[in-house]
């Protein structure tokens, strides 16, 4: 079992930045695949950006590719999402999220069925 605290969402207007964060339990942090999704009103959740157990492997939604940076912190047990220039359409509630890796992963997947562990979100608003 993996817990999944998010925490820094908040206020921001157009054009800034913001960084969430991910704190998960446990001592197999780094088997997992981590990935942020989002929510926003009215609309299915979807998949934002993915970084594999080392954190040296990542994958972006074209969307938010150039402004969004995914890292994660094995030795904290921490993922990141760092926004830059951010836009009113990136309002949403943020995910964390983890895929157990195993013999059967074949890639990342945009699809939060996919996806094994969430935490409870954490609300992003951009103001225009």
């Amino acid at each position: 079992q993996v817990q999944l605290v998010e925490s820094g969402g908040g206020l921001v207007q157009a054009g800034g930045s913001l960084r969430v964060s991910c704190e998960a339990s446990g001592r197999t942090f780094s088997t997992y695949v981590m990935a942020w999704f989002r929510q926003a009103p009215g609309k299915e959740r979807e998949f934002v950006a993915a970084a594999g157990r080392s954190g040296y492997s990542t994958e972006y939604a074209n969307s938010v590719k150039g402004r969004f940076t995914i890292s994660r912190d094995n030795a904290k047990n921490t993922v990141y999402l760092q926004m830059n220039n951010l836009k009113p359409e990136d309002t949403a509630v943020y995910y964390c999220t983890a895929q157990k890796y195993d013999s059967t992963w074949s890639g990342y997947s945009e699809s939060a069925r996919e996806y094994d562990y969430w935490g409870q979100g954490t609300q992003v608003t951009v103001s225009s």
